[in-house]
Order: structure tokens, then sequence, then C-alpha cells
């Protein structure tokens, strides 16, 4: 759907609400980061999958060229259409257009390498005469190679940032900026690539959530924005322990098993004040001795993170002797009549709420999480702890859904339920939705790594698509977004070449469309065309690079492309134009014009075409100059030697022979004035045959 611009206020197309009504809510904005210089000539806006636009921005055609070799004449970009506040436009705004890019590029190893272990592992395969590629043990860890290299581009929610004197009364500590992406990536390897944790899932997806948590305050409120405002009201709390959200604040962390921020909020309690101990001891006894529950609380996992607080058990019967005993530390404290001394209610109250919430009271954990991932979550580390794997996972997602619905959409809840419900096609059209066409391309490797549906799935040839694969057609649809800006195609062909149907025709489209007005980009297009071996791509490109430096003037260029390409037609008619040019006679002041161009072609004049006679007269020239300068018989020698290889030779042109018995005639007495006269005689001879065969070719003279 082609449109032109307006040249109202900027906008590509203005919005002046509906007629005949008052004043028009604003519109939802999404912004297209397309790279094209104004001014943008025309505009066409085509769908694409799911909700995304494709928006093609062109500049007018006059104008293409006149910027310099960098400008960017064009650009495709796709524009997610989610509702406000979806993860759609949040996720359009995490990344910006130059780390889009480093993340484009820094893939690129990966998958090539992937792609090569793929056919490697096939080949294989049918040498063996086995059924298929995942039937390999080693095929498991290529992909889970592949998804720590792609994971690490997308960044390390863990790291902290550098430089940082920490608060000590801190709660929430400051790390990288958390992205849509990194965390729909980090799901796919938790649930279809990394086979080490199936025995320790939920609490994988409890890390997870403890490093993402933070995406879903955008559309409603978490755990991690109840601690975000808290930690801004901090500052000025007199006495904390009588504020109702720091209590809110311990019981929405630990239902989601933040033990470390439990345990630092504990000590908060104006009860570890020096200057209170004596009155208030115990009160600080209760809130240490709910902290070193906190603290000691067992984790099926075969590790924890350094500064993460819990008893680690590696095995599950460790970890169901290890939870029994805690919990009967939890009980036996919780009806302990120490509660009668404790004369603060609000402690009181405050650490039993957490007592119930480590004892699985469904009715505290429910009241202290705010999503249901959050909730969902907390079964498994208190109602459910001995959970192994997929054990009715999908169910108590919809049960948990139900307590807490969401009141706004989430690209990453959508997946989620996509993942839990074994349903590859959902997954795939969450992606395709929600992160665009790289996280797409890029992570059907992962869905295909052990699950034999979702492989046939996608490597099915579909008639209605052309007779290519789902997975093929989203990487087309990548690499048509690589090919639209000018520091992206270079990488496309990676993608387009592992396309079996049609990536290589369009591989070659794509390099014959390059421009040819910078010798650098036509050498980056014959790079590519060498490590794809497509030589005949790669002589029209060197033909057309000719063809456009001679008409524009560069003769040199053009004779090099040419050349280069061993086009002898073209270099024949080039030849013919040079003779027309010189004229009948070929002296100096004629000649020398051509020298130059002539230099360029180097020794290598077998490939010159109808320039070799040029090449091999500016020989014979310069050898009958230092013959008359030398006045020696091997510089005649030489000379003659010349001139037989003019004469011999099929590309000397029949009406050159007189001019160059001319030019031998007049410098002969010179040459041979003191040689002997075998020399004069084979110069002689020679200087003969060149007449003889000019009045036999012109019979009219």
């Amino acid at each position: 759907m082609p449109g032109m611009p307006t040249d109202g206020g900027g906008s590509i197309v203005p919005f002046r609400g509906e007629p005949g009504q008052g004043a028009p809510s604003p519109p939802p904005v999404r912004p297209i980061r397309h790279g094209v210089a104004p001014p943008i000539f025309r505009v066409y806006v085509s769908w694409s999958s799911g909700n995304l636009l494709q928006v093609a921005c062109l500049r007018p055609p006059n104008l293409v060229g006149c910027g310099g070799a960098e400008e960017v004449a064009g650009s495709v970009v796709e524009v997610n259409l989610g509702c406000g506040g979806s993860g759609g436009a949040d996720v359009e705004e995490e990344i910006d257009e130059a780390e889009m890019r480093r993340i484009e590029y820094g893939s690129v190893p990966a998958f090539a390498l992937l792609q090569s272990r793929k056919n490697a592992l096939t080949d294989a395969a049918a040498m063996s005469h086995m059924s298929s590629v995942p039937d390999y043990a080693e095929w498991s860890q290529y992909v889970f190679e592949y998804s720590k290299t792609i994971g690490n581009l997308l960044g390390n929610p863990d790291s902290p940032s550098a430089f940082m004197i920490e608060d000590p009364k801190t709660i929430l500590k400051v790390k990288e900026k958390p992205t849509s992406l990194r965390a729909a990536w980090e799901l796919l390897e938790i649930f279809y690539v990394d086979k080490q944790l199936q025995s320790w899932l939920p609490e994988r997806l409890v890390d997870w959530l403890a490093d993402f948590d933070s995406l879903l305050s955008a559309t409603e409120s978490t755990v991690h924005s109840k601690l975000s405002s808290f930690q801004k009201k901090l500052i000025n709390l007199q006495i904390i322990e009588d504020d109702p959200d720091y209590w809110n604040g311990l019981s929405a962390a630990l239902s989601v098993g933040w033990l470390d921020i439990v345990v630092n909020m504990l000590r908060f309690h104006g009860s570890y004040q020096l200057d209170q101990m004596d009155n208030r001891e115990t009160e600080n006894g209760l809130v240490e001795a709910v902290a070193v529950l906190v603290s000691t609380m067992p984790r099926l996992r075969p590790n924890l993170p350094s500064g993460k607080l819990g008893q680690c058990c590696k095995t599950r019967p460790d970890f169901v002797k290890a939870w029994e005993k805690w919990r009967g530390q939890v009980t036996k404290l919780e009806c302990s009549a120490f509660w009668i001394q404790c004369g603060h209610q609000k402690t009181r109250d405050g650490l039993k709420n957490l007592l119930h919430i480590m004892m699985g009271n469904m009715k505290e954990l429910t009241a202290s999480t705010s999503h249901w991932l959050e909730l969902f979550a907390s079964h498994f580390l208190y109602i459910k702890p001995f959970t192994v794997g997929f054990e009715g996972m999908h169910q108590l997602a919809q049960k948990c859904i139900q307590l807490k619905p969401s009141s706004g959409s989430n690209g990453l809840t959508g997946l989620i339920i996509g993942v839990l419900s074994e349903n590859p096609e959902v997954v795939l059209a969450e992606c395709t939705k929600n992160f665009g066409p790289w996280l797409v391309t890029h992570a059907m490797e992962l869905l295909t790594a052990d699950n034999d549906y979702a492989d046939t799935m996608l490597h099915e040839e579909r008639p209605n698509l052309g007779g290519i694969s789902i997975e093929e057609l989203h990487r087309l649809v990548y690499a048509q977004v690589l090919c639209s800006h000018s520091l992206t195609w270079q990488i496309a062909p990676t993608y387009l070449s592992s396309c079996l149907n049609q990536g290589l025709g369009l591989l070659e489209i794509l390099l014959l469309k390059q421009p040819i007005q910078d010798n650098r980009l036509v050498l980056k297009t014959l790079e590519i065309c060498r490590l794809y071996e497509l030589d005949s791509v790669s002589t029209s490109i060197m033909k057309i690079a000719g063809n456009y430096h001679w008409k524009h003037g560069r003769k040199g260029a053009g004779v090099y492309w040419f050349q280069q390409a061993h086009d002898k037609a073209r270099l024949d008619r080039i030849a013919q134009q040079l003779f027309e040019r010189i004229g009948k006679s070929v002296t100096d002041d004629s000649f020398k014009q051509w020298e130059g161009l002539l230099e360029l072609l180097g020794p290598d004049i077998g490939s010159a075409g109808g320039l070799e006679f040029l090449h091999r007269y500016r020989d014979f020239k310069r050898s009958l100059q230092q013959a008359l300068d030398r006045r020696s018989g091997e510089a005649a020698r030489q000379t003659v030697d010349f001139l037989i290889q003019l004469m011999r030779n099929p590309s000397t042109p029949q009406r050159f022979w007189l001019p160059l018995l001319h030019d031998s005639v007049s410098n002969y007495f010179c040459v041979c004035h003191s040689q002997d006269c075998k020399v004069n005689f084979i110069l002689l001879c020679v200087i003969t045959l060149f007449r003889w065969s000019y009045l036999i070719a012109n019979p009219a003279l």
C-alpha cells in the first residue's frame, strides 16, 4: 500500500481525528527507526506475520547516491501493532538500533557454525543409514553451546554495575537492565535445550523470575515494583517496623524465594539498633530466628549463585530429609511461647505472616504475590516443593491465572503459557508476534533440538508457502529485513544460503543489486561470491562494474574489471575504439595518451583481448628507443624480436602494418650503422616481409 509522505509536523501520516467528534484521544504511537535520511519520497506499508507491519521508506530516485557511498536509499522495518503497554512496543524500545546490530552481527558466527555441524551430522547419518540428526547425542550439546553463545550476546542480568558503592540499606541491587529478548531466549533454553536442569526445573523458573520480574512491572504491580517503591520511601522512615509497606515487601520477597533480600530487610528492624537492645531482646531474638530459618531454607538444585542464601541439596532424598527437618523448625518456632513476650504487635504479626508463608499457607501466598507468575513460583517453593519436571505445570499455571488474573497482556506471559502447554505452534506464534524475526530465526533451532513434532512441523515443505518450509520462510523474512539496511545486508547471505529452495536465488539477486560505484563495496560483494562459489554472479558483477566505470570516463578502472572478468568480447570492442581514436599512424604524440592505460594491464596481457597489440607495440617502441640510444647489436636484436612478435600476433590490425614499417625503416640505418651484416639482413627481411604482407592485404595500393 504505497503512499506519499505529508509535510505536516514532520509526520509521515497525520492524525486529525474522526469527523464530528470533539478532541480525539491521541493514537498509540510506534517509533520507526528506519535510518533513511530525509526527504522521504514514498512509504509502502504491508502486513507481515502476527500483528506486525512491514514499512518501507524510500528516498527520491534523483537523490540516491548524492549523499555519498554510505547514504541509505531505502529501508524496510517491522512495526509492532500491539496494544499500548503490551510487550511488543516495549521490546522495540528496550534495545536501540546500534545494540541490535551488535546482536545481529554477533549471532552470525554461532548460527553458521551450528548449520555447518548440522550438515556434517546429516551427511554422517546418510552414510551410516541412520534416521535423522536428533539421534546423535552430540547434537544436543551443539545446540546447548549455540544457545549459550547467543544468550551471552543478549546480556547477563546477574552482572552488577561497575564502580558502584553499595548503600547498606539497598534492597534491590543495581544490575544490567534486563530485556524481554533475553528473557524469552533464556526461557526457551530452560525448557528445550538444557537437559541438565530437568531435575531442578522449578528452581530454575524461580531464578528466571528473580532476573526478569521487573519486566512484568510495565503492565501491573509485581514484587519488584513493590520493593522499588519501598526503596524510595525507606530514606524518610524513622521507625521502619511500624510501616505496613515494610512487612508487605518482606512477605512479597519471601513468597517468590528472594531469601537474600528478606534477610537483608529483616536486619533493618529497629531492634538491631544498639541503643534499644536492652528493651527489645525478645523481639530481636524472634526477628533473628526468622532470619536464620529463611537463610537455611533447603533448595533442590546443584548449586547456589554467589550471594544467594539457602541450603543446597543436590539429590532428591537429601532434599526431602532437609525439608522435613526445616519445616519442623518453622512449625516449632510458630508455636513458641516467646510470641507472648513480644510487645510490638506489628513485628509479631509480620513475623508470623512470614512463618505462614514458609509453611505453605495458600491464603498468605495469594495475598503476598501480585502476578500469577509469582504465585506460580511460590507453589514450587512452599506448597509443592518436591515437583520435578513438567508434572502438572500447565494445570497449575491455569489455576494461578484464575486466582491472579493479569490486567494487561505481556509477550513473556503468552510465551510461558505456550511453553507449559507443550505446544510449539503457540510458542512460535508468540515469538513471531512479540519478539520479531531475529528471535524467531534463531530460536527455531532450540525448538527442534529434542522435539520430533516441532522438527517435522518446521521442516515440512508446504505447498501453500510455495514449496518451502516454515523454517525457511522465517529465515527469508529475517534476511529481507537485513537486506534493507546498508549496514546489515552483508550478513544476510549467511541466512539465505541456509535456505535450499529459494535462498540461493534470492542471494544472487541481492548481490547483483548492490551498488558498484564504490570499489570497496564491489570487492566485498565479490568476496561473498567467492565464499558461496557463485562464479557466474561474480563475473556478472565485474562486467557491470566495468561498464559503469567505462561509461563514466574511468577508462582504466573499466578495463581492469573487464580484464578480471575475462570479458574478451568487450576488451576487443574497447580495442577497436582505441584504434579509431589513435588513427592510422602510431606516432608518439597519439600514443602517449594511452600509455597509462596500458600500464594498468600489467604483465598478464593474454587477458587483454584486442589491447594486446597496443601493449606489445609499446614494448617495441621502448626497445627501438633503447637501440637508438645505445647503438648496440643486442638492443637491435631485441627490437627485431618485438617486430616478429607483432607480425605473428593475430591481434595486430592490418592497417597498422604500414605505420610499423615506416617506424622501422626510418630508424633502420641509425640502429644498424655499426653492426654486422647478419643483423642488418635479419631486420631487412622482417621489414620486407611486413611490406609484402601489407601489399597483399591491400592490392589497390
